[in-house]
C-alpha cells in the first residue's frame, strides 16, 4: 500500500525559523510530560526521514487524537498550524515545536515501519553550516521579516538586555510602544477554557514581579498553547511586546493600575545571568490564622500553618458547565491556637499527602465567607509550599511536634448551622447519641478501633486507565472497556478499591467504608496487587485480607447521613488510619479520666 512522500529535510528549516507550510512528517513516538495544568500534555518525537525532533509538543486541543489512538507510531501526518518558540538568551537556546492543527495522512498500522534513517537536526544544522559558512547570513536576513517569528523584535530586546536598558514594572503605561522588562514569575494559573456564543478558547494568567512593583499578564488561545509550558513559577525572564490595558480587579489583586495581554509579537527569554539581585524573591506577608477571621470575604492572604487534618478528595460536577471538579479540604493550625479550612483543587488536591502533617505555607490564597465562617480557597494564581525552608516554617514545626496545637481554642471555619469540622476524641455510642452527620454537612471524629471483619466481595471495581479518571468501566466482552466519562474505548482497566469493613472501639461497633488510598495503606499492597489476587488467587486473597483483622488503630471518620430510596443510614467513611500513638492517646486519657472524676485541671 503506498503512502504519502515526507517533505524530506525539512525539519531542520522549521527549527531554524523558516514558515514551511503544511510539512509532511512522520510521529516516531510520543510521550505524556508532567504538567501543572488541569489537562495532560505530549511530546512526540517526529521525523521526515533526513532529521527528526524530539523537542515537539501537540497543542492540548490535539489530545483527543491521542486517546482515541489516531497518533500511533510510524503514522504520517500533515502539520495544518504549528509555532515555533525559542527557550533561552540571543536565540542560542533550543527552539520548541508546538503543534496545533495536523491532519492524518496514513495510519501507523498501515506505515509499520519509520521511513528512512534520520539523525537529529541539530547536528546536521551544524554540518550544513560548516560547508556553507557564507550564504547562510544573507538568505536569513532576507527571509526572517516573512516569516514573523520575532526576530526583529528580539534584536530590539537582545540589544536592550546587553545595554541594560529594561524598563521597571512601574514606569509601563499604554501609552508606550517600546520596552523590555525583567521579571519574576511569582505564580501562574492552570489552562481555563471557556465556551460561549461568541466560540471558543483558552488562556492562563500569571503574575510578574521586579523591584519595582507587579503585574499580572494573561496569554489567550495560541499564546497560551505556545508560552504556557515555557514559562515556570520563580524563574525570571525578560518580556516585551505585550498589550497593556486597565487592570480587571475582579481576576487581580495586585497593586498595579494595568495589566498585560500576550499578543502574536510578545516575546519571552529566559534570564539566565547569574546575577538576579535586582529581583527580588517572592516575599510572603504572612497573617496569623487568627486574624484571619477579622478580614473582608474575597480578599488573598498569605499564611502558614501545620496541617492538622486531611479531608478526603471530592469529585463533583458543575451544574452549569457539567464539568468534573476535584476538592479536599485540609485542617490548617498554628502557634495563635487557631485553625481554618483550606481548600485544594484539582491536582493539588489528588497529589497531596499529608498524613506527615506537613507544613503548608500558602501565598494569594482568597478568603470565602459561608454561614459565619472563614475559610481559604487555592485558586488560579495563588501557590502553595509544602514544608518550605524558612525560619517561620521551622519554628511551627518545632511548636508542633511539642504539643502545640493539642487545644486549639478558635476555629475560624466554625459555620452556624453546618457540620463540624474538628475531630474530636469520641466513642461510637458517643456519635450515635449526638445525631452526628444529621447536618446538612458531614461531622468528623476520631476513635480507637479495633478491625473484626473486612469484607473481600465487592472490594474493588474496574476503572479508567487514565491516570485522572477514576470512573467505573463498562466491560464490552471483546477485551475491550468503555469510560462513558472519557467516551473511549480502552484494551485495560486499573483497579481501585472499595473496601468495607466492621470496626469497633468498647462501646460499639460500626461497618465503614475505605476507599482506594486508605485501603491501600491499611491492606498493605496496592490496588492492583489486592484485585489481581481477589480475582485470580483466593489464597493470596485470604491472607492479605485476613492479615488486618484483630489491629488496631486511630480512626478519623467522616459522619454523614445518605439518603437510599426511603431509607436513611448514617454512612461513616475512614478520612485516615494511622498507628495508635500512645503519648497522644494516653493524653486523651487522663483528660477524660480528670473530668470525670473532678480531680485536677482538664486542661
Amino acid at each position: 500500500m503506498g503512502y504519502s512522500s515526507l517533505s524530506t529535510g525539512v525539519i531542520a528549516r522549521i527549527m531554524h525559523g523558516e514558515d514551511v507550510s503544511k510539512p509532511v512528517l512522520q510521529i516516531l513516538a510520543i510521550k505524556k510530560i508532567n504538567s501543572n495544568a488541569d489537562s495532560e500534555r505530549y511530546r512526540i518525537l517526529i521525523s521526515d526521514g533526513k532529521y527528526f525532533n524530539s523537542y515537539a509538543m501537540l497543542a492540548s486541543q490535539l489530545n483527543e487524537m491521542q486517546h482515541k489512538g489516531q497518533l500511533e507510531e510510524f503514522t504520517i501526518v500533515q502539520l495544518d498550524k504549528y509555532v515555533t518558540s525559542m527557550v533561552g538568551k540571543d536565540g542560542a537556546g533550543k527552539r520548541v515545536l508546538i503543534i496545533s492543527e495536523l491532519t492524518v495522512l496514513n495510519p501507523g498500522a498501515d506505515v509499520k515501519a519509520k521511513i528512512g534513517e534520520p539523525v537529529t537536526y541539530e547536528n546536521a544544522s551544524k554540518q550544513d553550516l560548516a560547508a556553507k559558512p557564507a550564504p547562510p547570513p544573507v538568505a536569513a536576513a532576507k527571509k526572517e521579516p516573512a516569516h514573523n517569528n520575532n526576530n526583529n523584535n528580539n534584536i530590539t530586546m537582545n540589544s536592550s538586555m546587553n545595554a541594560g536598558m529594561t524598563h521597571p514594572i512601574s514606569s509601563l503605561s499604554p501609552y508606550q510602544n517600546k520596552w523590555v522588562i525583567k521579571a519574576r514569575v511569582t505564580s501562574k494559573t492552570a489552562i481555563r477554557t471557556w465556551s460561549n456564543a461568541r466560540g471558543e478558547g483558552k488562556l492562563f494568567s500569571m503574575d510578574l514581579m521586579d523591584e519595582s512593583g507587579e503585574i499580572r499578564a494573561t496569554a489567550f488561545k495560541e499564546q497560551c498553547d505556545k508560552f504556557y509550558d515555557l514559562i515556570q513559577v520563580d524563574s525570571v525572564y525578560f518580556f516585551s511586546k505585550c498589550q497593556l490595558k486597565p487592570a480587571n480587579k475582579q481576576y487581580s489583586q495586585l497593586d498595579n493600575a494595568y495589566e498585560m495581554t500576550f499578543t502574536g509579537e510578545t516575546i519571552v527569554q529566559l534570564c539566565e545571568d547569574a546575577d538576579d539581585g535586582a529581583i527580588p524573591d517572592i516575599k510572603y506577608n504572612l497573617v496569623p490564622i487568627s486574624e484571619v477571621s477579622g478580614m473582608e470575604n474575597k480578599a488573598a492572604v498569605d499564611t502558614i500553618g501545620i496541617c492538622k487534618e486531611v479531608g478526603e478528595l471530592q469529585s463533583f460536577v458543575s451544574r452549569t458547565t457539567n464539568k468534573e471538579f476535584k476538592k479536599r479540604d485540609l485542617t490548617l493550625v498554628d502557634m495563635s491556637n487557631s485553625a481554618i479550612n483550606l481548600t485544594l483543587w484539582g491536582d493539588d488536591a489528588v497529589n497531596f499527602d499529608g498524613h506527615v502533617q506537613p507544613v503548608i505555607l500558602v501565598k494569594g490564597t482568597r478568603i470565602n465567607e459561608f454561614n459565619g465562617g472563614k475559610s481559604l480557597s487555592l485558586g488560579g494564581g495563588s501557590i502553595m509550599k509544602i514544608n518550605p525552608d524558612i525560619p517561620e516554617a521551622h519554628k511551627l514545626r518545632g511548636w508542633f511536634d511539642n504539643g502545640g496545637g493539642d487545644n486549639i481554642a478558635n476555629m475560624v471555619s466554625a459555620r452556624t448551622g453546618g457540620g463540624n469540622f474538628s475531630t474530636d476524641w469520641m466513642t461510637f455510642k458517643d456519635a450515635r447519641e449526638r445525631n452526628l452527620g444529621s447536618g446538612d454537612k458531614p461531622d468528623y471524629f476520631q476513635c480507637k478501633a479495633v478491625v473484626h471483619i473486612v469484607k473481600q466481595e465487592n472490594a474493588f471495581y474496574r476503572a479508567c486507565p487514565q491516570t485522572d479518571c477514576n470512573k467505573k468501566v463498562v466491560d464490552e466482552g471483546n477485551d475491550q472497556y468503555r469510560c462513558e466519562r472519557c467516551n473511549a474505548l480502552y484494551p485495560n482497566f486499573k483497579y481501585r478499591l472499595l473496601v468495607n469493613m466492621s470496626i469497633g472501639d468498647w462501646t460499639s461497633n460500626r461497618w465503614v467504608t475505605c476507599f482506594n488510598e486508605i485501603g491501600e495503606q491499611l491492606l498493605g499492597h496496592t490496588s492492583q496487587e489486592v484485585g489481581e489476587a481477589l480475582e485470580n488467587d483466593a489464597a493470596k486473597a485470604e491472607q492479605i485480607f485476613s492479615s488486618l483483622n484483630f489491629t488496631s488503630h486511630i480512626f478519623k471518620l467522616r459522619c454523614k447521613n445518605e439518603s437510599y430510596g426511603d431509607t436513611t443510614r448514617n454512612k461513616l467513611t475512614v478520612q485516615s488510619a494511622a498507628p495508635i500513638n500512645h503519648k497522644e492517646y494516653n493524653k486523651y486519657l487522663l483528660k477524660e479520666l480528670k473530668e470525670l472524676t473532678g480531680i485536677g485541671s482538664s486542661n
